[in-house]
């Protein structure tokens, strides 16, 4: 298996084509539905079992519902024309404090869902020159303009996605009974 990129390690690109926008809207639309089908599928001790000190499956799907506070500000940011966005806290403290595996992971995955649905609203109603105004990303230290960090925030729903998967395949393969015993 491939081992997976850390998030931080990760560069993006600022000249996306506008025309890309509606599919990438379609891809934040679609990872609660990826999210759902995947913990679908899993017994529920999966769902908050750590692996290797990281988060739990459902700590991971938390941690996007936290990032939604984020967004929403970051897309104020952009209508109201500020220079630099808002920084994220790289420390991810909300995820770590919020005590995502003591919920209900329905609960959390229908927050999540929600919360997505009304960001993703809000992006179909942008008009081509809100998609194509650029600020500041403070820890990338690059412009970028809605289309393309809407695509940076897609690659970071699909980073956690290939994350939960990971773990539910490890979840899987550790407690699968020895061949032959």
């Amino acid at each position: 298996m491939i081992a997976q990129m850390k998030w931080v390690e990760r560069s993006f690109r600022s000249d996306l084509p506008i025309g890309l926008f509606p599919g990438v809207v379609e891809r934040l639309r679609g990872t609660p539905a990826r999210l759902d089908e995947i913990i679908r599928q899993l017994p529920p001790e999966f769902l908050t079992a750590k692996v290797g000190g990281g988060w739990s499956i459902q700590e991971n799907i938390g941690h996007l519902l936290d990032l939604a506070e984020l967004d929403e500000a970051r897309l104020r940011d952009y209508l109201a024309r500020t220079v630099t966005l808002t920084a994220s806290d790289m420390q991810n403290r909300m995820t770590d404090m919020a005590n995502h595996n003591g919920r209900r992971v329905r609960d959390i995955l229908n927050e999540f869902r929600q919360s997505r649905i009304e960001f993703v609203h809000k992006l179909e109603n942008l008009t081509e020159e809100e998609i194509s105004r650029s600020a500041l990303h403070p820890r990338l230290q690059q412009n970028m303009r809605v289309v393309d960090w809407c695509c940076f925030i897609a690659e970071h729903d699909d980073h956690h996605v290939a994350r939960i998967s990971a773990l539910a395949r490890v979840l899987r393969d550790t407690s699968e009974p020895s061949a032959g015993l």
